[in-house]
């Protein structure tokens, strides 16, 4: 069932043209649309038969939200920017100020190079360089595909160029949405074990169990959310975990993750540009302050890789 949702302009451009997101890759398979940006090698736009499947934004404008961006070497926050390594202190700056975090790790403001390109597939790389507060040299490779189906498969890896040992938490900022649906006509299902408890500042401080206003097992209405959460223990099948927005039509759009992603953050917010809603699906391989806290956090050897996958997929 099309819709008429307003999406950006993915019609060529002269190569004078500039967005404010930089380079824009454009991904078609079937009536399926994909759009990644240069700007954080982040998911501009994904539809299928002219049905908008995630939020999107306009070409002056950076990702509101950080909607569709990729997070390496850290997702989510590190309270005060401040973790330790053997140690000594590490000081990374404050770029969420209202909280004083360290906000959506080192990469949200970078360009990243093409390392390759087909009709389906798009791969952009960007280097974390040695600094304060991450004293380590690592690769961030994330490829975009759209499959035989239509879907749209992500597999973001990195690399550590180091002589050390690096530690990281990978994720991705996806807001889904299902065409002209209003929001309040959704039904959000995430299906999990654990939710993280946070503090005012979203730094967690403990887990509880999944009962209650923060049980989606069975789906909420997104008009009845206010959420901004972590939840842990997720559902998988066949090494997948899915989370679903439907529509009283019966159609749907899910995220979809995998056993590397042992995290899921949910995000419902009525500040989004132009909704009344949105809503925020967000992988990630750890949690808020998991520099801190060593849950979820990996460390990668030098010349080692990690890779982890996601996607969005819809039945419409």
């Amino acid at each position: 069932m099309p819709d008429s949702s307003p999406t950006p302009d993915a019609e060529p451009r002269s190569e004078a043209r500039r967005f404010a997101t930089g380079r824009q890759f454009e991904l078609r398979r079937g009536d399926a649309i994909a759009i990644v940006t240069e700007l954080a090698a982040g998911l501009r736009l994904y539809s299928r038969s002219g049905v908008q499947l995630t939020e999107s934004y306009g070409d002056a404008d950076i990702p509101p939200g950080a909607t569709g961006i990729t997070l390496a070497p850290w997702a989510n926050r590190v309270e005060d920017g401040v973790w330790h390594l053997e140690g000594k202190k590490q000081q990374l700056d404050v770029t969420e100020v209202s909280r004083n975090n360290a906000s959506h790790g080192l990469l949200r403001n970078a360009g990243y190079a093409l390392v390759d390109e087909s009709e389906f597939s798009v791969t952009l790389e960007a280097t974390v360089f040695p600094q304060h507060g991450y004293p380590f040299l690592v690769r961030h490779r994330v490829r975009y595909e759209l499959d035989a189906n239509q879907d749209l498969h992500v597999e973001q890896t990195l690399v550590n160029d180091s002589d050390a040992q690096a530690p990281f938490v990978l994720g991705a900022h996806p807001y889904l949405r299902l065409g002209d649906v209003a929001p309040e006509d959704l039904t959000l299902s995430v299906k999990a074990g654990t939710r993280l408890v946070a503090d005012e500042r979203l730094i967690p401080r403990s887990t509880a169990p999944v009962e209650g206003d923060f049980d989606l097992s069975g789906g909420r209405s997104v008009g009845s959310l206010d959420i901004d959460v972590a939840f842990t223990d997720l559902a998988y099948d066949g090494g997948t975990a899915r989370h679903t927005l439907s529509a009283p039509d019966g159609r749907s759009v899910s995220l979809v993750q995998d056993q590397n992603c042992q995290y899921v953050h949910v995000f419902v917010t009525d500040t989004f540009p132009g909704r009344s809603k949105a809503v925020a699906l967000e992988p990630m391989t750890g949690p808020a302050n998991a520099f801190n806290s060593g849950d979820g956090l990996r460390w990668l050897a030098p010349g080692g890789s990690f890779a982890m996958t996601w996607g969005i997929s819809a039945s419409l």
